[in-house]
């Protein structure tokens, strides 16, 4: 697949641009490039302002500079391959202190998922599920050489999966005699680990492949310090815009904007607050917000999506 094949469908694009109620003189940052149709969307809507985006897929990095060519020839953008989690240092790199708003949409491409990348348990190809190549770990490693309780913890914790240790078991008995190569041989291990059992999750490898590509990009552990790092460099009446697609993250998300809503930080029981934090931020979506019945029929996997945002105080 050539990296101008790069398809991604940009979930609740016009939802996500408008909540960040973007000001033409301020400077933004993508936190997910991806394909680049946020990106895209954001920085047309840019007079003296600024949009950085930040994506770890070479591939993606690639594909949105050949796309967003005349507005980095403008100077309108900065791309940058790296980490969000990284966004605080980013930022700076960049020349600035604070920002007006950030939008973080945390779902894989369709690219990535097509390409030979390991992503999924439908299209046979090594086992790798890295979105930076750069990094050494892979799903070939975990699978072939982590223990059981490890394997344990990652199934259960990243992938929510019911039938764990069923799973895991037929893993360590099939890579005694030979090495897990490729998704197909993984999936077909998920599938017949639980051939006894009445599976009601999907294809049986469903949740293997999620819990192994959350672990080995650290997903869930990064969400916390990137929003805080967020919190930090927001300016006053910024917003921060998240878009997930699973429960594990939304989860996060979640947890992450409740502690900067609350602010004090004492134990319930204490009669008054003697801590001295305050709340920084306010929600602007108290419930989640959902794509439109248009769109899930449009685009069907974009079904689990989960839009949350926030403004700095």
């Amino acid at each position: 697949m050539k990296i101008m094949d790069f398809n991604h469908y940009p979930v609740m694009k016009n939802e996500a641009v408008e909540y960040l109620n973007i000001n033409p003189d301020g400077f933004y940052v993508d936190a997910t490039l991806g394909g680049g149709s946020h990106s895209l969307e954001i920085v047309k809507k840019l007079d003296k302002g600024r949009l950085i985006a930040i994506d770890r897929d070479i591939d993606a990095v690639k594909h949105s500079e050949e796309k967003l060519k005349d507005f980095i020839e403008k100077d309108k953008i900065c791309i940058v391959k790296d980490n969000y989690v990284n966004i605080k240092d980013i930022v700076k790199s960049c020349g600035y202190e604070k920002i007006n708003g950030v939008l973080v949409d945390m779902g894989l491409s369709f690219y990535q998922i097509e390409a030979d990348r390991g992503f999924s348990y439908i299209k046979d190809s090594a086992l790798d599920m890295r979105m930076d190549r750069d990094q050494k770990l892979t799903a070939f490693e975990v699978v072939n050489t982590f223990e059981k309780d490890a394997l344990r913890d990652i199934l259960y914790n990243c992938g929510e999966e019911r039938y764990t240790d069923m799973i895991v078991r037929e893993i360590l008995k099939r890579r005694e005699n030979k090495k897990i190569e490729t998704t197909s041989e993984l999936a077909d291990i998920a599938k017949y680990a639980v051939r006894n059992v009445k599976y009601d999750g999907g294809h049986p490898a469903k949740r293997l492949f999620q819990a192994l590509r959350i672990f080995i990009n650290e997903e869930i552990v990064n969400i916390e310090p990137t929003i805080d790092a967020i919190e930090q460099i927001l300016e006053k009446s910024g917003r921060c815009v998240c878009i997930t697609f699973h429960s594990l993250e939304d989860r996060a998300v979640k947890k992450s904007f409740a502690k900067y809503e609350k602010g004090c930080v004492c134990p319930p029981d204490f009669p008054v607050c003697v801590c001295g934090k305050k709340p920084t931020i306010k929600l602007i979506t108290r419930k989640p917000l959902y794509p439109s019945a248009t769109e899930i029929g449009e685009n069907p996997s974009s079904a689990s999506a989960k839009m949350r945002v926030m403004e700095k105080l």
